[in-house]
């Protein structure tokens, strides 16, 4: 793993987010796929300089737009600040070497986390030091991987898997470090539908925390997949809670696949059972026969501003098809009033 030439690492964040959590409801960035699909990259604007002659195709591989075009990624996390979101992700979704493996850019991972971090905490301390009495945080992302240690790929043999729990601990352990050393203030497992994942990426973090002598606050997301009510791999949300509680989450909430609406039982549920605070950040409603979105922010803001009122949550953002930053002051309007 690279040593970086300038040290990021950020002081612990936890007192300052729980001071804020508890005082009012903070604001999470939106989806930063949406954002990137809409400039069209080509296949050669994937590629930059640095992979004109790589041997694969590139484009879709949105993490590695953190190297290429880092001025659009920065662009993005910028426009969300402006839009008064408190926290932005990382543009590290899938940013690990299990995931990156499709590229069979593995080797890239820690370098991809470090420098999507960067660019992050440069939009996030830029707005702070415009609006000091609103302080920005960086969450670094870290997703599912495009592996499940709990469910067989071969329909035919229930017992096959295609990644070890090692292998998962060993790829998120690289990826928190990158995070960590390029500025994060913490650390978020999101959209989770395998628990099995879930609990490597906590392994993962409680190695780093050891051997860095120090902890980050961490914050977990799972996906309830349909209205069954479960994960992925079969659990409810409160098996859900009670497989990762031990994590000491500073955030534990769900994300994706369904939209506000959809999402409210659940969301319920968390807020009961979880001891910390709880987050939130759905879809913009549930897809059309031509997989667009179209529920429109102002309806999004009302299903979440009754949240906000029946004590839910305490940090709300949004996932597919969510508010672009040009309508995310209405929307956040609309739901605070």
């Amino acid at each position: 793993m690279p040593v970086p030439a300038t040290s990021l690492v950020r002081s612990d964040a936890t007192q300052a987010l729980t001071a804020l959590l508890s005082s009012r409801i903070l604001v999470l960035d939106g989806a930063m796929g949406t954002m990137i699909q809409r400039h069209t990259f080509s296949e050669q604007e994937y590629r930059g300089e640095r992979f004109a002659d790589w041997h694969r195709d590139l484009k879709g591989n949105n993490d590695l737009l953190s190297l290429t075009q880092p001025a659009v990624i920065g662009a993005i996390h910028r426009a969300y600040l402006d839009a008064g979101a408190d926290l932005v992700e990382t543009n590290t979704f899938n940013a690990q070497k299990i995931s990156l493996a499709d590229y069979g850019m593995e080797e890239l991972a820690y370098e991809l986390n470090f420098e999507s971090a960067r660019l992050a905490r440069l939009a996030c301390d830029a707005v702070t030091q415009a609006t000091p009495d609103q302080p920005r945080f960086v969450a670094g992302a870290m997703g599912p991987t495009n592996r499940t240690g709990s469910i067989s790929p071969d329909v035919n043999d229930p017992g096959a898997r295609n990644i070890t729990y090692e292998e998962l601990v060993d790829a998120y352990l690289e990826q928190a470090n990158g995070l960590v050393d390029g500025g994060a203030d913490l650390l978020l497992i999101e959209t989770i539908f395998d628990t099995l994942n879930a609990k490597a990426a906590i392994f993962a973090l409680e190695t780093l925390f050891e051997e860095r002598g120090r902890r980050w606050p961490v914050m977990i997301s799972g996906t309830i997949t349909d209205a069954s009510g479960r994960t992925l791999s079969g659990q409810v949300t409160e098996a859900f809670w009670n497989s990762v509680r031990h994590a000491n989450p500073l955030l534990i909430g769900l994300n994706c696949a369904l939209g506000a609406a959809e999402m409210r039982p659940y969301l319920a549920e968390v807020s009961r059972i979880a001891d910390c605070f709880v987050s939130c950040y759905p879809n913009a409603g549930l897809p059309n026969a031509f997989g667009e979105y179209d529920e429109a922010p102002d309806q999004t803001a009302a299903i979440v501003r009754e949240f906000a009122e029946s004590g839910l949550l305490n940090l709300l953002g949004g996932g597919a098809a969510a508010p672009r930053p040009s309508t995310s002051r209405r929307w956040r309007r609309a739901w605070s009033a």
